[in-house]
Order: C-alpha cells, then structure tokens, then sequence
C-alpha cells in the first residue's frame, strides 16, 4: 500500500471497521439475541406482512406494518436487510420504504419464503457489503483518473494548490425565476461560471432546492447534459419534481418503487408503460409465475429428486429475470441519451452503467450527508462539480467509533469547504421566525443568516421550559437501551393542553430512541414524533424539542454534537418550545449561550409553572 495516498488509506481503513462493525452488530446469534438488536433498534419484530407483489425486475416485494411502536430511526430507503423467522434461513433483501407504522422491502430470491406470513416474522439490519465493495473501488481507481487525482490531493495535500477552477469564457447566466434574491442569485451565476468545483452552502430555510433547480435549468439551457445525486430517495425526488415542473426532460434511476407518484412517469419503469417491451416483459413475468407455482408445488420436506425438480424450476426463473433485465437495460440505454438530466443517489447512479456517457456537470444536493467514498465513485461520471448542503447540519451516519474517530463521518461537503475558493451561502431564510432563526445564525453562520422580513419578530416565538429541580431524572430504558426521560414526556403533555397546538401541524422530537418510542406509546396519533435526526430535511410550524439529559455529573452524551441542536431548533416555523435540565445542560458552553439567548429573546420558564 505504499503507493496509496495516506487519505486513500484512512479511507479504505474506515471502511473496513465500518463493515466489521457491521457485522458484529447485525449479526442475529447466541451473543446477539433478537431481544438484544430489538433494544439497539437493528431489528424490527414482529411485523405483519399487508401485500406481496413482483416488483422490479420480477423480484418479490413485501408490504408491512408494525402492530406496536418500534425504533426505526437506523431503518432508512435502502438499508440491507435480511428477512428471518426462527429455525429458517434469512433471505437477504434491500429496505424500499419505511414511513411511520407502514414499510416495503425487496428481496433477492426467485420467490418468497414459504414461512412470509407466518406469526414471528422480522426484518433486521444486514451488512451493506455491495456499498462497501463499490467505495473500495471508486477509491482504488481514483489514483489512475488524471483528471480527478489532482483535485483530491488540492483537497487532501497540504502541499498540493488546487487547480484553477476560474472560466475565462464567462458565460451569460439567463436566470428566468424573478423570485429569487441576490444570494441565489450569485449562486447560479457561481453555478454556471464552475469548471471544477463549487459549493453552495444552504442552511435551513435558505431555498437550496429552488436555486438548484434553476441553475440546472441554466446549465441545461446552455447545452449541458447533467447529472443529479443526493444520499437520500427523498432530496433526489424533490429535486426531480421541481425540475419536472418547468418542463425539463428528466430520468429518474434506481429504487423507482417508492418514488413520488408525480415522478414515476420519468422513470424507467414509467416510460415503458406503453410500450412493446412492456408487452413483452409483461408475457415473461406470466411465464415466471407459472415456473414459481410449479416449484411452489413442493413443500418443504422432500427428497432428493423432487429437491433438484424444485431447483430446476427456480433456475428458469432465474434465467426469466435475467431476460426482463436485458430487455430493460436495452431500454434504459435510449432513455439516457434523450434526458437532458438524469437524478439517482449515488448507488443508484453507479448501478445503471452510465459510463458510456458524457456528463458535463454533476450535482449533489445534501452532500453534507454524503460520505466522501461514496462521492469519489460518481465523481467520474462528469467533468465538474456542484456540492449542495450544510455541514453544520448532521453528517453521515457511521457505526463504528473507530472509524469515526479516523474522520469517516465527514462528508464529501466538509471535506472541501475550507479547501475550495468558490463557496456561496445563501444567506436569507424563509421558514422560521427571526428569534428561532438568530441563535444559529449567530453560533453556526457568524451573523450571516438573515431572516425575510415578513418573518421578522411580532410577538413570542420560542419558550425553554427549565426542569432543573423538578426530580425530572433521565433513566436507561428496558434492558439497558436508549436514554429516556418520563418527566419530560409529562412536561410536553402539559404544554399540549395548555397553548393548544394543532397537533397535525406540531411534532414532538428528541435525540434519543428511547424517548421517541416511549412518547409513541403515549401521544396522540396526530401527532408527528420522531428522533431529531430522521427529523432533519422536514419542517412543522411548532416543534416540541425534549432534551432527556438530566443528571449529577452533568453529562450530556451525543448532545454535545451540537449540529444535533442546530437540526432540531431549525425544524420550528412558527414555535420552539425546548424541554431540559439547565443543571446539566448549562454546564456546557453551547447550552449555556442558547439558555442566555432565550432568556433575551423568548421566554424562559421553570416546569413548576405548569402546575
């Protein structure tokens, strides 16, 4: 490995304590029992199965639902996951969906397991070592890429200036949105001007979508074939939507199922609606299914002949999907020469084989959740970058201690942001009021965030409810699991029946499982309750934030991250209200200048008020 850059290195070290990490804490064994990955949240049991159908490419699909609340913050869109009932082997499949009670998954097998709607069925985590294997890869190509390498060790070398990035044919940027303000503004010209790298720094509320989506109008408008990627289903729709909407030819590739409906007729799948191959698909899957029925045919306990007879027949149904894959694959090709943009997370991306492709711009939106190995494996795909995002917001998720410690968690976004010269902040925000807005804006954005005036402060917008004193005490929760905190959770009930919210336009969040699973269990259905990090990318007009931390020694945990709190405070358009132990918490600096600050521009109040 000597010729390998030391960040190379790092990178691929990272990866493999990621992946090992992985493995021994989805793994379902004598030292990890099913009550035990329950309590970490890796596992979601029982689960009642409401609908099974053949999805994409033939493969089985299984709509579910949870009977009772669950810790589902690890499960997101495109999670690995395996399919286990006890005493039968696991089928290995892939997340779809997961919202509130409801979910889907996709399995990789010819058919489903007998055992799919018997009583004791679960889904858990499972090691992702396709992703593994991919970023391995993008990071050992990358050395070999002459254009590339240079702009990594501009990045990663101390030694190393970065290339000139400045256009000497400055192209005219005809912008048609008339709404849009002058940091917007100079962000797509910045856009359009790019002929390596640039970013476009978007906190919350800043109208980072809307700006996007006209600069790539721009960039199409001017002959630019681009492509356009976030980690998350969700961002790459809502990109998708807005550029539907003024009338752009789009392509929306990979994980199609739970796409938003608006957007599934720009998908593979959508496009082949009407068309011959459709037909032709549609007379091999009924042909699939007679192959499956036949199989189906054996039970469980049989002898060897009908064992190879069963075999035999899944192999054809096997060889059935491999066809429908080539005819769709066929089909894609064309589709990708006529989109002017084509959108998919980055896994999504790297799957359709867009190599044969030129690409003059790649895009990625919400980058600061984006881990950089996964950002080096479709850097390739194009000749010059977009990075979108906040990296004062939550980074990407990783398991292993280790490896974040080596700095796995920061983001493609963070890695470049002090390294590259063309940084734009979109500096007005939209959604929330000017005192929920003014405390990131001071900590986070040194006083840049300025808020638009029709969101100026005309009256109480944010209350802090002081529980120092109360016995309020935090408490592990069932079997050792996430913190929980029940005098907070009777704290919130009170705050409800007195200001009166609208519980369809409020949410209840909190850093930790334990809480949110506990105030599922006792909060009204209409109310949104989530853990602050699935929270992020969503908004409510009043957010109910429960801290948990109360205790002697004044710890506070992964609080002390305080991109968490930049999150959760920034969710609130109308309302903050903040649940906390100011004993424990103002022994932190962080807290300590929020508690002042609201003190100055909110309402700061001791619990024994509700009484």
């Amino acid at each position: 490995m000597e010729d390998i850059h030391p960040h190379i290195q790092k990178l691929l070290k990272c990866i493999e304590l990621e992946e090992k990490e992985q493995v021994k804490r989805f793994s379902l064994d004598k030292e990890h029992t099913l009550r035990s990955l329950k309590t970490e949240g890796l596992a979601l049991h029982p689960i009642s199965v409401t609908r099974k159908s053949f999805g994409y490419a033939d493969y089985p699909e299984i709509s579910f639902r949870l009977n009772f609340p669950q810790d589902t913050n690890q499960f997101r869109d495109g999670s690995a996951i395996e399919c286990f009932i006890e005493g039968e082997e696991p089928v290995k499949g892939i997340l779809l969906s997961l919202d509130g009670k409801s979910g889907e998954f996709r399995l990789f097998a010819p058919d489903y397991p007998d055992w799919i709607e018997e009583r004791g069925v679960g889904i858990k985590l499972s090691p992702d070592h396709r992703t593994t294997m991919i970023m391995k890869r993008g990071l050992n190509d990358l050395s070999k890429n002459d254009r590339l390498y240079p702009l990594f060790l501009g990045i990663h070398d101390t030694d190393y200036d970065m290339p000139n990035a400045d256009d000497e044919s400055v192209r005219t940027t005809d912008i048609s949105n008339p709404l849009l303000n002058d940091s917007q503004r100079k962000a797509v010209n910045a856009i359009m001007q790019n002929t390596q790298l640039t970013i476009v720094h978007g906190p919350p509320g800043t109208g980072k979508t809307t700006t996007l989506i006209e600069a790539i109008r721009c960039l199409v408008k001017a002959g630019e074939k681009v492509l356009v990627s976030a980690p998350s289903n969700t961002a790459v729709d809502n990109i998708a939507v807005g550029l539907n909407k003024i009338g752009l030819k789009i392509l929306r590739i990979g994980n199609t199922s739970k796409v938003n409906e608006a957007i599934f007729p720009f998908t593979p799948e959508g496009k082949l609606a009407d068309s011959n191959q459709k037909k032709e698909i549609k007379q091999l899957k009924i042909r699939a299914e007679e192959f499956r029925k036949m199989a189906l045919k054996y039970k469980r306990s049989f002898g060897k002949a009908e064992r190879e007879q069963r075999n035999l027949l899944f192999k054809e149904v096997k060889n059935i999907r491999d066809e429908i894959k080539k005819l769709q694959a066929y089909n894609e090709e064309k589709l990708f020469q006529d989109a002017e943009v084509i959108l998919g997370t980055p896994i999504g991306l790297h799957d359709a084989k867009l190599k044969d492709i030129e690409f003059d711009t790649l895009l990625i939106d919400e980058a600061g959740q984006c881990l950089e190995p996964l950002a080096w494996c479709i850097f390739p795909l194009a000749k010059k970058y977009v990075l979108a995002g906040d990296h004062y917001q939550l980074p990407p998720t990783v398991l292993s201690e280790q490896a974040n410690r080596l700095g796995f968690s920061t983001s493609i976004l963070e890695a470049c942001f002090d390294k590259v010269k063309t940084v734009h902040l979109l500096d007005v925000q939209y959604r929330m009021r000017e005192s929920i807005a003014g405390f990131s804006s001071a900590y986070f954005y040194q006083s840049l965030l300025k808020s638009a005036d029709h969101l100026k402060n005309d009256g109480l917008h944010m209350i802090y409810y002081d529980t120092a004193g109360s016995g309020h005490n935090e408490e592990r929760g069932p079997d050792g699991s996430s913190l929980q905190n029940k005098g907070e959770l009777e704290v919130a009930q009170k705050i409800l029946e007195k200001e009166m919210f609208d519980l369809t336009t409020t949410a209840f969040i909190s850093p930790y499982a334990g809480q949110v699973t506990m105030a599922k269990e006792s909060f009204p259905a209409a109310l949104r309750i989530s853990t602050i990090d699935s929270f992020q990318g969503q908004e409510k007009e009043t957010i109910i934030i429960s801290l948990v931390r109360s205790n002697d020694e004044g710890q506070i945990g992964f609080l002390s991250d305080y991109r968490r709190m930049n999150v959760a405070m920034t969710r609130a358009k109308e309302n903050l209200v903040v649940i906390g132990d100011s004993a424990t918490l103002g022994r932190d600096a962080f807290y300590l200048a929020f508690l002042e600050y609201v003190e100055k521009h909110g309402s700061y109040r001791s619990v024994w008020e509700l009484e």
